[in-house]
């Protein structure tokens, strides 16, 4: 079991040759393995970083043979109640478990969604999780929209969360997806490259704008039942919204995807309310065995009800 201490962390870093003119948070956003930019900055705001025994800007351009003093502190705890909540715990050791989210459930506590999520599940089902840059979030690496189902990773310690958010930045994660979308694509196999920044109008949407983020997702179609497509969906990147992005970029959106444009009456008829998308395949390396480890989700039984219904119409 890992060591689960919550003392202050210390880290002293020597910046080479290699690292000089680079911006100190980004660079410490990728030694700190585990904590965003946006972490990193807030260190820096709250005078937990002296680069040579001096407090800097979070702009600070590195020099070689600077000297990074960074003071990370322990995870605060969280106000989250523990919750009874089922879980299906596809697969657990001592570091880290494999969960299949059900469609409708929150990953994170937010306004309006305080109570049944993700979280509460696992603060109830396995107490002493993981927290990174001063932060509780309990072990969730990460995350799938509410009306998304499947596969995701958990932490319980802080060095599996660092190794494992390590692989997703460095893309050694892979993860698969099922999705149903809106009319049939030209082409069995394609692929969408277009990069995704928030909407500039529509705070909670995603848009393809030049200049986001660069983000690549493959496309096999599977099935053409009718007016819909069964797709399977890789991640090249993990960026927000993004399966549903791409597809509504490319004109075939989710089904029933209340965003980006996969809502239709005949879908509100049925009563199916969320995208039809799911997380099926989840393979990545053990951070403490170096095992390469894969797990698949079978569809959901309300996901292979809607294909059904659709291939009979």
């Amino acid at each position: 079991m890992e060591n689960k201490n919550r003392e202050l962390e210390e880290n002293i870093i020597m910046v080479e040759a290699e690292n000089a003119g680079e911006r100190l948070d980004s660079f410490l956003a990728r030694h700190l393995g585990g904590m965003s930019r946006s972490q990193v900055q807030k260190l820096i705001r709250k005078n937990r970083v002296l680069v040579n025994r001096k407090m800097p800007r979070q702009s600070y351009m590195l020099r070689e043979g600077d000297r990074l003093e960074v003071s990370v502190p322990p995870p605060q705890e969280v106000e989250t109640v523990p919750e009874p909540i089922p879980l299906e715990v596809v697969f657990e050791d001592e570091n880290l478990l494999v969960v299949n989210k059900p469609r409708g459930m929150v990953v994170h506590p937010a306004p309006g969604h305080q109570r049944g999520t993700l979280v509460n599940a696992l603060l109830h089902y396995c107490r002493d999780l993981s927290g990174i840059g001063g932060e509780l979030r309990p072990g969730i690496v990460h995350r799938l929209d509410k009306d998304t189902s499947g596969l995701l990773v958990v932490a319980k310690g802080d060095a599996t969360h660092r190794e494992l958010s390590r692989q997703l930045k460095e893309r050694t994660i892979k993860r698969e997806y099922l999705v149903l979308v809106w009319g049939v694509p030209r082409k069995k196999l394609f692929k969408v490259s277009a990069p995704l920044a928030r909407h500039p109008r529509h705070r909670k949407k995603m848009a393809v704008v030049e200049g986001g983020r660069g983000a690549e997702t493959v496309f096999r179609v599977l099935a053409r039942p009718g007016r819909i497509s069964l797709l399977k969906a890789r991640l090249g990147t993990g960026r927000t919204h993004q399966v549903r992005v791409h597809l509504s970029y490319v004109g075939h959106p989710v089904v029933g995807d209340p965003l980006y444009g996969g809502i239709t009456p005949e879908l509100q008829k049925m009563k199916w309310t969320g995208q039809a998308l799911h997380a099926r395949r989840l393979t990545f390396i053990h951070p403490r065995t170096g095992e390469r480890l894969s797990f698949v989700a079978p569809l959901p039984e309300d996901f292979k009800n809607l294909l059904h219904r659709f291939r009979e119409r």
